[in-house]
């Protein structure tokens, strides 16, 4: 019984701090493009539009 309290404790402790990460990344990626949009009118599709074809970019400037 002991050692299933500990471990349940080592799990919760570990999902709390996941989640806490989570949390704190998706607030920092918010407040970036939110600064983004309001400072040079960049909106989120144009920031996805970025990174889904940066893959090919790299590959273009890499075989120069």
């Amino acid at each position: 019984m002991f050692l299933a309290l500990i471990l349940a404790w080592l799990i919760f402790t570990f999902l709390v701090k996941v989640v806490k990460t989570t949390v704190v990344n998706a607030l920092l990626i918010a407040t970036v493009v939110l600064l983004l949009q309001v400072g040079y009118g960049i909106t989120p599709i144009d920031i996805y539009n970025y990174i889904v074809t940066l893959p090919q970019k790299l590959m273009n400037s890499g075989a120069r």
